[in-house]
């Protein structure tokens, strides 16, 4: 059952409550299954958060990984940049 089926029964339930003079023991069969799928919604919202959450902490993983990554990128351009410097301006030593 899915989570859209079992809020669909439950909203079935609350209406036949709220409009229908219900005996005690249908009453009780009600509210048992009632019970059963706030239970099945419970696990299906604790599962898709859980799942949600291991979703989130793999994208952090791969920024953080991004971001060091990014951060050795910089210095090696930085490096370069002297270089081409040096180079461009005729560096140390170099007559131009």
């Amino acid at each position: 059952m899915t989570y859209r089926e079992a809020i669909e029964e439950l909203e079935t339930i609350l209406r036949a409550l709220e409009t229908d003079s219900v005996d005690v023991d249908d009453l009780t069969a009600r509210v048992e299954r009632s019970a059963e799928l706030i239970r099945l919604c419970r696990r299906k919202l604790r599962h898709a958060e859980e799942s949600l959450d291991r979703v989130f902490d793999t994208l952090d993983d791969e920024d953080d990984a991004d971001d060091q990554a990014g951060e050795e990128t910089e210095e090696e351009f930085e490096g370069d940049d002297e270089d081409d410097h040096d180079h461009l301006s005729g560096g140390p030593g170099r007559a131009w």
